[in-house]
Order: structure tokens, then C-alpha cells, then sequence
């Protein structure tokens, strides 16, 4: 089989991050082929030994570039990569939101992580949550609008990841002034009650080569913030270690009917999502109160200071899905040109 590739960068406010998580994967697997996806939207192969700041200014010199094309795969100058599944560590944006999936799908190329309908579905908060109080699981009223209760709330993207562009808002006008000034909300955002007391717990789950579920985190607020940070997660302790050098009580101390209650619900979590891959599913506790939060279907470094799991035979099991199990399965069954036999022409339908 084909060395297995690594995919990470891409258009969006967690392209800095995806760098780090697709270098150490690269690391872990050895041989492997690295393409970079820069912020511009262009694809590049690069050296899998590369280190972060070999990216600061973009794709690093005489990188050659690659072009996405469908039916072919990643094509170079002269031929199209023989690339083996490849291991997708783009965080937020296009490369978590069902885009890429799609690409990937088109060009016929094996790849980690969610479907394009799971990648879709995890992206958007207000769907999400709307779909996990449909089934019936705790959740906190979101509205895409001004909430009837009255303020504080909390302000996300509806569309975004990693706590970047969220904010703690007091009243309308403010929630409004937001709305049109951060980059973030433009394509839309998510209301909910803020809950001062309440604190966060994480779950990983993978589902191959069945679905299995972490040791349950509770990130630590190190910078003393309001809310879960991107400085939490990811700049903590110099960010030496991506998000396993954030502090954090790993296992949590839970009530053992706490922790049953978050493994049951994240299980649910886990089927009605689709989860394919490693994905994160977050949850809020306000006293006794759990309510799940959202899920992250890329998370950063793939969550492997989650899994008791070393992190090559993490990354070999997602190869395995890949190939084992494709994301989709395109079907022209039904369309036996008996519409178009007794269509009539053309130019009648248009008179």
C-alpha cells in the first residue's frame, strides 16, 4: 500500500494550530507524505521533519505545489501523488466543516475523520444543539438571535471551534455591536445563558476498531478568564505541548454518578453525531446540572493525551478506518433514463 499522507493547515482562524497537530502526526508515523494547505487556499507538499516556524510566512521555500483535482487525487507538476488514506488534521473552517471531506470524496482519496454530513453537523453549533435536544439530552437553550432571557450570555460562532472569536455579552445592544464587528460572527452566531459557576468537562471517543470512549477531562481556566479560552487550550504552559501541556485534572474526580452520566450520554453523543475517527465532545456542569456542550470532530493533536493509547497506534487505527471503512458510496441506482425517455424536448418544457 501507499505511504499514508497528512493533511493539515488550511484556510481558517485554526490554521496556526493544525500546523502542530499535523507535524506531530507526521513525527509519529515516519514515513509519511505532508501536504500543507496554506491560508491562501493552495496545496503544497512539504517535509514531513518540518517544524512550525518553518511556516510562518506560508508554505517554506520551493515547496512544490499540488493541485486538488477530482477523479486524481493530489497532483504534482508531472503526475498525480500515489498517496496511500490520508491522515486529515485541519482544524475549523473548510477542513472540519465538510469541504474538504467533500473534495476528498470527488477525487476519490481515503482520508481520517468525519463524513462530510458528521464534519457538517459537528461544525454548526445551532444545528448541534438543536439536534441533541430533539433526542432529548441536556442541553442550554441556543438561539441563533436575542435570547428572551435576559443577559449575560455567551456569544459563539455558529460556525468556528477552539473558543476563538467567543464572547460574554450583557445586553442587546452589545450583543448586536458584536455581531457586526467580529469577523468570526460573520457567517452567523449562537446565543446561550451564561452560567458563572459551571465548569467543563471533556470525553474523547473513536470508533475503530470499535467505538471507545476516554478518561474524562476538566480543563483548568489558567488564565483566569470567564469562559473556556483559546489561551487555555492551546498557549497555556508555552504551548510546548499543544493542548497536552494545558493544565487540566485528567482523570477528572467525578462523582461516580457523575461519570456514569457523562459516558452514557456521551455514547448517545457519539450515534447521533455519526462520530467517525477520534472526535471530543464537550459538556458544561452548573452545579448538578450536565449539559452537553458541543462536539469537535478534529480536535487539536487529535486528542491523544485523552487515550491511555500511544499516540502511533492512535494514528494507525485512524489509517485502518480509512481504508477499511469509506465515507461514502456514491450510487446511480434509479436513474435508468426512463426520465429522460418520456420527457418530451427541451424547448417545450421551456414554453
Amino acid at each position: 500500500m501507499p505511504n499514508p499522507a497528512v493533511i493539515f493547515g488550511g484556510p481558517s482562524p485554526e490554521h496556526d494550530v493544525s500546523i502542530l497537530t499535523g507535524l506531530q502526526a507526521a513525527r509519529a508515523l515516519g514515513a509519511v507524505t505532508a501536504i500543507y494547505w496554506a491560508k491562501t487556499g493552495d496545496f503544497f507538499e512539504v517535509d514531513a521533519g518540518a517544524e512550525g516556524r518553518d511556516f510562518l510566512d506560508g508554505p517554506p521555500r520551493k515547496a512544490p505545489p499540488l493541485r486538488l483535482v477530482a477523479g486524481e487525487g493530489f497532483v504534482g507538476r508531472k503526475r498525480a501523488l500515489d498517496l496511500g488514506p490520508i491522515v486529515n488534521c485541519c482544524h475549523g473552517g473548510p477542513g472540519e466543516d465538510g469541504t474538504l471531506q467533500a473534495a476528498l470524496d470527488l477525487a476519490g482519496l481515503h482520508y481520517t475523520g468525519p463524513t462530510v454530513a458528521g464534519a457538517a453537523l459537528g461544525m454548526d453549533k445551532l444545528a448541534f444543539g438543536n439536534v441533541m435536544t430533539a433526542a432529548g439530552l441536556p442541553s442550554l437553550p441556543r438561539t441563533g438571535g436575542v435570547p428572551e432571557l435576559p443577559g449575560p450570555w455567551i456569544v459563539k460562532p455558529r460556525f468556528g471551534g477552539s473558543s476563538i472569536g467567543i464572547e460574554l455579552v450583557d445586553d442587546a445592544d452589545t450583543l448586536a455591536a458584536l455581531a457586526r464587528s467580529s469577523p468570526h460572527l460573520r457567517n452567523g452566531y449562537v446565543v446561550e445563558p451564561y452560567r458563572p459557576q459551571a465548569y467543563d468537562l471533556n470525553v474523547g471517543v473513536r470508533s475503530w476498531p470499535a467505538v471507545e470512549l476516554s478518561m474524562i477531562e476538566k480543563p483548568v481556566r489558567s488564565t483566569g478568564g470567564s469562559i473556556l479560552g483559546f489561551a487555555d487550550k492551546y498557549l497555556a504552559a508555552g504551548g510546548e505541548g499543544g493542548m497536552a501541556s494545558a493544565p487540566r485534572e485528567l482523570p477528572a474526580a467525578l462523582p461516580e454518578a457523575m461519570e456514569k452520566q457523562v459516558r452514557s450520554i456521551a455514547s448517545q453523543v457519539a450515534d447521533l453525531a455519526g462520530v467517525r475517527g477520534v472526535a471530543r465532545i464537550d459538556f458544561l456542569v452548573d452545579g448538578e446540572e450536565l449539559y452537553v456542550n458541543e462536539i469537535n470532530t478534529i480536535p487539536g493533536s487529535l486528542a491523544k493525551y485523552l487515550w491511555d493509547v500511544p499516540f502511533p497506534r492512535l494514528l494507525a487505527d485512524l489509517l485502518a478506518e480509512a481504508e477499511q471503512r469509506p465515507t461514502h458510496h456514491y450510487t446511480s441506482a434509479g436513474a435508468d433514463g426512463t426520465a429522460l425517455r418520456s420527457a418530451g424536448s427541451i424547448a417545450g418544457k421551456l414554453g
